[in-house]
């Protein structure tokens, strides 16, 4: 199933139709979508009876109606460093561990936003985020697609002159401004996809005169820690809630590794596309 966060509300969908969840349950189910992941195994199971498509109360929407799939995750992670050819991009050895990092939840933002540049150095990554649906402590690799409500697509935009500041690298703060973590446009169970580990994903920068670069072009098959092994070692430290988010991690192609370094301008839109989930898009804006 595919589960959006439709003005505010939570909504099935599919190709372009959308019914209301807690209307078509009868209130059995929140309009919250942050509330669903509480009752995740139930919405499944009720799930499955419905069609969006089909359905009496079906109705279109926009991609502007979208907001984030889960709205207020208590805990989001960012992987880095996690395909060696990003690693490599970066002058830095693959990681013999995950290299974990937490974006703060109030960065987090729906699929079609406008950002405002905090400073000059903005850098995109586009990444497959993985949203809990069942959570706990010390979960095994193999029970983990369990615990796994579904995957949407998302950019950990990064401030890098922030993001290195210091003697100590400020990875948090550098990557947390308002609008920083997109997340969208739906969240897509596993059923829906052929392999989740191994998709496609691009980012495009739109220039204001039309121009359109293609800047990332990868594949999850080329994660050096798989989601089951990170939300392994996750769940090894801390717990895993309900709604919580992992990004997990970006392929080559960022602007910091260029040369010379190239980051996002006023005016410019960023494209983030997977297959199998969709697009979510960004419109920068300089600051006033």
């Amino acid at each position: 199933m595919r589960i959006a966060n439709l003005n505010g509300r939570a909504a099935l969908v599919a190709d372009g139709r959308a019914i209301d969840i807690a209307e078509a349950s009868d209130g059995t189910f929140p309009s919250d979508p942050a509330g669903l992941f509480d009752r995740w195994d139930e919405l499944v199971a009720w799930a499955g009876d419905q069609n969006p498509v089909t359905h009496a109360a079906s109705v279109s929407y926009a991609a502007t109606d979208l907001g984030a799939p889960s709205p207020r995750p208590s805990q989001v992670f960012g992987i880095g460093l996690n395909y060696a050819d990003h690693a490599a991009e970066a002058g830095l050895e693959s990681p013999e561990s995950p290299l974990v990092f937490t974006k703060f939840a109030s960065s987090v933002a729906g699929p079609d936003t406008e950002v405002t540049l905090p400073a000059d150095t903005v850098d995109w990554e586009a990444e497959l985020v993985v949203v809990i649906g069942r959570g706990g402590r010390n979960i095994a690799a193999e029970d983990a697609a369990a615990h796994i409500a579904g995957y949407t697509a998302g950019q950990d935009l990064s401030e890098r002159t922030l993001q290195w500041a210091g003697g100590t690298p400020q990875f948090s703060a550098g990557k947390s401004y308002e609008g920083f973590a997109p997340i969208g446009p739906v969240l897509v169970t596993a059923d829906e996809l052929a392999d989740p580990e191994d998709l496609r994903l691009t980012t495009t920068i739109h220039g204001p005169d039309g121009a359109v670069t293609t800047v990332q072009d990868g594949r999850t098959d080329q994660l050096i820690f798989s989601i089951p092994a990170l939300i392994a070692w996750l769940s090894a430290i801390v717990e895993l809630r309900p709604g919580d988010l992992i990004f997990t991690g970006t392929p080559p192609g960022v602007g910091a590794a260029m040369e010379p370094k190239r980051f996002l301008r006023d005016g410019e839109r960023l494209v983030t596309e997977i297959e199998g989930i969709g697009t979510i898009e960004q419109r920068f804006h300089a600051r006033a």
